[in-house]
């Protein structure tokens, strides 16, 4: 079946209705109840006569997070789902793009007459060029498109700090590039929801805490919140003026509002996660009981969000589960994530109280589904991502390097990790001869570098289009000086301290070598007495030379060590150094290899 595309008379529709339902999340009141199971007949039913709709209604509830402006398909590994099989096998499906995910998203709504799409955050930031290069304009164009409903903000959203993001809310030109086309940009019809990110001064939610989508007599609250951590993974003027409160309370907070105004159905978008015990898309994680297989902060947030709280919709750590957690009264209740960059969305029924106006959740079901590329792409999508296109063209179809194979960013240790860290240590050493080494955070490395050709270019070439999706943030290579002592400390902080529960493993330059027993716990896990480099140990009392971004530089990911460097020295931005690095070393006829990622010995 073609895809179809929402006229202009269509959008305007949906954007007037919104701002409609908004209002009525401030108006409307009454209180709770508690839902009641379910008959049978619960569904469409209707009462006797057909005059008056039944006391249960279904609405779908469709679901993503973490596109990251990946509006084109995603090569790679980052563009593929696991599957697992009946007989316990798995296997790989091609999944994502925008063309693709409307298209999937248009055919589930079909027949569907209470149908919300939400997301958990990262829409934009970390974004291929196509977006990034234009301030993420386009993915907010796109989930325009989409007929997105809400969102909550993630951490990516402040990569540009607030102001820019209230643009992306309410529209306008850049405040320094100006206009892209000859049509102002429009700004999201959808709203983004920030309910733990308060100003500074104000005290106040920066954006709107929750809304209400209303239809009929139906009414289902959104609260909206980000990881209260969002300061120590986002640069520091990303978030600037501004207080990141705790999840559960904030949600609690609103919940209790929302509850006083006579929304009883809620849902929280909460841009956290967990880590399902398996990776594949369809893993049943409620194995061998409610919420078994899943681990991470997601788990105890889950366990201690008011049961006020219908289903909570997550993100942030780009895995996909459906699981039924056990709220505080000990009841299951839905918590889902769709793996990130549109490879998946999820298809949630709420199935609505009208007596009560609560979700009766002994009736929620769920699944993931994949975004399948055997279907027809949406026209619009197609039209929209052409005309990004062109405009990036002039940028983005330069080459850069030449690869001799796939440079996957995949494992503890990744090739592609291996390669930036390799970059900034040359790049180090053109601005100080004395540089020893470099590290990079694993965060920081978006995707690998693929062989094949993405387009006309040839396989084997590298555009700076590929490269800006590996590494989109615009961080500087910065130098500090480090004793031996402290360049120790930082290794360990990658299983300690904050990390302890989700280590970040540091990918790290040729000649830095060391052994990472994961049999062991805490900092113990990084044998010191392993750490050699170019094979000599490492003297505690001695002077490195350490390149790493400024992200790092700063103390972010955790490694509270790292700000501590001397002697600062500020170089170029990262993907210059990966530019420069692979223009140096490759050739069409003498291109450059994966790196091995042998520098660290992992042991299980």
């Amino acid at each position: 079946m073609p895809a179809t595309s929402p006229t202009d008379q269509q959008r305007r529709r949906r954007r007037t209705n919104r701002l409609l339902a908004l209002a009525a999340g401030a108006t409307a009141v009454g209180a709770l109840t508690a839902a009641a199971a379910l008959p049978a007949s619960a569904g469409e039913s209707h009462q006797p006569g057909g005059h008056f709709p039944g006391r249960y209604q279904d609405v779908q509830l469709l679901s993503f997070n973490d596109l990251h402006g990946n509006l084109e398909p995603p090569s790679g590994s980052s563009g593929r789902v696991t599957e697992l099989q009946p007989d316990g096998t798995t296997k790989t499906i091609d999944a994502g793009g925008v063309e693709y995910l409307a298209t999937h998203l248009r055919k589930a709504r079909e027949g569907e007459k209470y149908s919300i799409t939400a997301a958990g955050g990262d829409m934009v930031g970390a974004s291929p060029l196509i977006s990034g290069l234009f301030h993420d304009e386009p993915t907010i164009e796109a989930l325009n498109e989409l007929d997105l409903d809400v969102t909550s903000v993630g951490n990516h959203e402040f990569d540009e700090g607030a102001r820019e993001l209230s643009r992306l809310q309410n529209g306008g030109c850049h405040p320094t590039d100006g206009c892209y086309t000859d049509t102002e940009f429009q700004g999201a019809d959808f709203p983004y929801l920030a309910a733990n990110v308060l100003d500074e001064k104000t005290k106040k939610p920066i954006l709107k805490p929750y809304w209400v989508w209303k239809k009929k007599d139906v009414k289902v609250g959104f609260i909206g919140v980000t990881l209260e951590g969002t300061p120590d993974i986002v640069s520091a003027d990303g978030v600037k003026g501004l207080v990141f409160k705790d999840e559960v309370e904030t949600i609690n907070k609103y919940a209790k509002v929302l509850q006083k105004q006579g929304v009883k159905s809620i849902v929280a978008l909460i841009h956290e996660g967990g880590f399902p015990a398996s990776t594949a898309y369809n893993y049943d994680c409620d194995a061998p009981g409610a919420g078994d297989g899943i681990s991470g902060p997601i788990a105890d947030i889950a366990k201690n969000i008011t049961p006020q709280v219908d289903a909570l919709v997550t993100g942030h750590t780009h895995a996909a589960y459906v699981c039924t957690i056990p709220d505080p009264s000990g009841k299951p209740r839905m918590v889902t994530s769709a793996a990130s960059f549109g490879r998946l969305y999820t298809d949630t029924t709420l199935t609505y109280d009208r007596w009560t106006g609560d979700i009766a959740r002994t009736a929620v079901k769920s699944a993931n589904h994949v975004v399948t590329r055997d279907v027809p792409k949406a026209p619009d999508m197609t039209e929209l991502i052409g005309k990004w296109n062109t405009l990036a063209a002039p940028i983005g179809n330069r080459a850069i390097g030449y690869i001799s194979a796939d440079i996957p960013n995949t494992g503890t240790e990744s090739p592609m990790g291996d390669l930036i860290a390799d970059a900034q240590l040359a790049h180090g050493k053109e601005l100080d001869p004395r540089t020893d080494l470099a590290l990079m955070n694993p965060g920081g490395v978006r995707a690998g570098l693929t062989y094949a050709a993405k387009g006309s270019e040839g396989d084997g070439v590298v555009t700076f289009a590929e490269g800006f999706t590996v590494q989109p943030f615009a961080n500087t290579v910065n130098l500090q000086d480090f004793t031996g002592a402290q360049l120790i400390q930082v290794l360990k902080e990658q299983v300690s301290g904050s990390n302890a529960a989700a280590p970040k493993i540091l990918q790290v330059s040729s000649g830095l070598t060391y052994t990472l027993d994961l049999t062991k716990t805490g900092a113990d896990r990084v044998v010191t007495d392993s750490i050699r480099l170019n094979g000599a140990a490492i003297d505690p009392s001695a002077t490195y030379r350490v390149a790493t971004n400024s992200f790092l530089a700063g103390g972010g990911d955790g490694f509270p060590t790292l700000a501590q460097g001397t002697n600062d020295l500020v170089g170029s931005d990262d993907l210059t150094a990966l530019e420069k690095y692979l223009t140096a070393n490759s050739s069409p006829t003498t291109p450059i290899a994966p790196p091995k990622a042998d520098r660290i010995t992992v042991v299980r």
